[in-house]
């Protein structure tokens, strides 16, 4: 995929998780419909806690040699990092504002940047590219459990 397309599906990402949420009442936001999920609340925290790993991943790879990008737990985070305090709209807004941060670094870019690479913890080496599908992936992957979330309350 070129530099450009992988740009305006970056930027673009936040939008399929407002399009997920809308009109969803507190109470909805907050419903386990489906047993052993996580809520559509808790979804959006753990996508605005990665949003901010991401852009340690990606603004990394863009400025230095090949470093070193740590793997994180997400149920750690979930566990020990407040999600049922958060502020709904704040973390909505956060997302919004580390996507917004990283397209204006990503549009300064040219296409062999993409070829940039770090070394993941977990996954070895991964390129600007590789990375840019992973995260691209990763809000369109967990909206994917919203809508179930819609469908098993019935909105």
């Amino acid at each position: 995929m070129a530099l450009n397309e992988l740009i305006e599906a970056y930027s673009s990402g936040p939008q399929l998780v407002h399009d997920a949420v809308a009109g969803m009442s507190a109470e909805q936001l907050h419903a386990r419909p489906i047993e052993g999920a996580w809520s559509t609340h808790e979804v959006v925290c753990h996508l605005a806690d990665f949003e901010i790993v991401f852009v340690d991943r990606l603004t990394a790879v863009i400025a230095e040699d090949e470093p070193s990008l740590p793997g994180r737990n997400e149920q750690q985070y979930a566990a020990r990092l407040a999600y049922e305090r958060r502020d709904f709209a704040e973390q909505l807004q956060l997302i919004d504002l580390c996507r917004s941060h990283v397209t204006k670094i990503l549009r300064t870019l040219q296409e062999g940047d993409l070829a940039r690479c770090g070394i993941h913890s977990e996954a070895g080496p991964l390129t600007l590219e590789q990375l840019l599908h992973r995260i691209n992936g990763h809000l369109s992957h967990h909206v994917k459990f919203i809508h179930d979330k819609r469908r098993a309350l019935g909105i």
